[in-house]
Parts: C-alpha cells; structure tokens; sequence
C-alpha cells in the first residue's frame, strides 16, 4: 500500500497526488519517507531515525509510528538516513530532497542482528573504577538535580544458563555526591539515607529475565533505609570487549525508578503554591562494567 503512495525510489517527485497532496511544504523544503519492516514485513514500531546533512551533522530525528512510517520535512539537499532498533542491524541510506518534492524510499527492511555474546559461567565483579551508579531527582518542580554514589562493590555469578545467574551489590550510602557539600551533609542525614544508622544499601536478584536481543529484567530485592521492596532493573547488556591490559570485560546500562514513600524516605518542604522542593519519584541509572573475579 504505502509502495504505491511513496513508490520504490528515492528520487524525488512533486507533492501533487496521494495522501501527502495536503501538506503545506515550505517552497525551499520537500518530505522524505520510508515504512521499515522486519524480515517477516511486519512494520516495526518505534524504530529510531536520524537525518543527518552531508557534514555528517543532525537535522532531525524521531522513532516510527505504529505502522513502521517515516515521514519528515527537511530543507532541499543531500541527505543520510540511519534507522536503529534494539534486536536490528543499522539501515543506511542517501537521499536527495528537491524543493517541494518527496523524496520516497519505500520500503526499508532491517535484518535482525546477531545477539552479543554473554559471559562465561563463573564469578564475575563489578569494577568500580569503569561503572557509575546515578540518580536524577526533580527540586522545586522545574529543575533536576544529579548525584552518584562514589563507593559500591558487587558480585556477578554467570550461570549456565544467564537466566540462572545472580547478583549482589553493596552501595555505602555515605559516598552519595551531588557536588554540593551543604546538600549532600542534609541527604546523609536522618531526614534522608541516615547513613549512621544505615550506612549501606543492597541489592540481590536472581531473576534474569530475557526480553529479547540485549534486553534483560533483572528483579530483585532493593534493601534501603531498613525497608525491603521488590525492584526490576530495565538492563540493555552491550556485550564483551578487552580492556587495556587484555583482561575481558562486560558492559551494561541499567535504569529504574524508586519512589521514596516506599523506603520510609519521607522528609519534604512545600513551597509556594503547594510545590514541593523534592519530588517523589527517584530515576536511577546506571553504567556497569564487569570483570572475571580473581582469587
């Protein structure tokens, strides 16, 4: 259907016909599109696009709608189209975009990618000089505030299977770091983390659940401020490389959200108009490397 409104080629031709008749192009821009599918030419859905210009700079970009389209106005010239998706190799491809014309790629089928290699079976520790453990929090209901916790230690055992691995991890709760001294004395606090009663946080799963490509869940029990509660770590693994000293390492980008309720985190100030100066809701991200445990 979209071959016969868009056609084959990426020539570009007058927006006179079809369903993009209507469309108000500035007279110094025309349309570039395409429909990405899947091997089995099923569309896929928010796949990531970008348009860069032929100094390799960024002119727009976005994710596919639900039918797999891509459709954006761009200023007449030469063009480079990247396409991505989780479980895909990359699409390339030029363009050329003439002033109120469409430039029509058609159909683009991406080819579903080798998955990355996993870790040997064994005991595996994070290292702490290549990993960070962040976390955003919204203050007065405009703005972000950044930290990370500077000392935290843990423990990888890789089964045979990954779905049968487990993991420990230990954060000191007094290395929190927002680069604010004031700050940082109030977050260790007994308002806050009270890293005299409780100077460490863990986490320990063994629930490894694989979402497909280098997508995994890792589920857990998160142990902070005394309080206990379940949490599921949205994990991209990235694979295996060697590192300056030829030793092999694994890497992964991890990301979830606490509220603080939960952990009895409760401290709060409103300000005017019934804002409040901390938001609830906790983003935590981290950047782990891996490495074989020795001795």
């Amino acid at each position: 259907m979209f071959s016969r409104w868009f056609g084959k080629s990426s020539t570009s031709s007058p927006l006179r016909t079809g369903p993009l008749a209507g469309l108000s192009v500035p007279s110094t821009a025309g349309v570039l599109s395409c429909r990405v599918l899947d091997p089995v030419s099923e569309p896929v859905q928010r796949a990531e696009f970008v348009v860069s210009d032929t100094s390799g700079r960024r002119v727009v970009g976005g994710e596919t709608d639900p039918f797999g389209t891509v459709v954006t106005t761009v200023p007449a010239g030469e063009y480079r189209l990247a396409v991505t998706a989780e479980g895909y190799t990359p699409f390339h491809a030029n363009a050329t975009v003439s002033a109120s014309g469409l430039a029509a790629l058609g159909d683009v089928t991406l080819q579903v990618a080798a998955p990355p290699s996993l870790p040997d079976p064994g005991e595996w520790e994070l290292d702490p000089t290549h990993s960070q453990i962040g976390f955003t929090a919204s203050h007065i209901g405009l703005a972000r505030i950044h930290g990370r916790f500077n000392t935290f230690a843990g423990v990888i055992r890789i089964g045979e299977r990954m779905e049968g691995s487990a993991m420990h991890v230990i954060i000191d709760t007094a290395s929190i770091d927002t680069g604010v001294q004031m700050r940082d004395d109030h977050l260790r606090s007994g308002d806050f983390l009270d890293v005299g009663s409780y100077p460490a946080m863990e986490f320990y799963s063994d629930r490894f659940v694989h979402r497909g490509g280098g997508r995994w869940a890792i589920i857990g029990g998160l142990t902070l401020h005394g309080v206990s509660r379940t949490v599921t770590l949205d994990t991209q693994y990235l694979g295996l490389g060697t590192g300056l000293g030829g030793e092999t390492r694994g890497a992964c980008r991890a990301s979830t959200e606490l509220h603080r309720e939960d952990f009895t985190l409760t401290w709060q100030t409103m300000l005017a108009r019934g804002i409040a100066a901390i938001g609830s809701s906790i983003s935590i991200d981290l950047d782990i490397q891996i490495v074989p445990k020795t001795g």
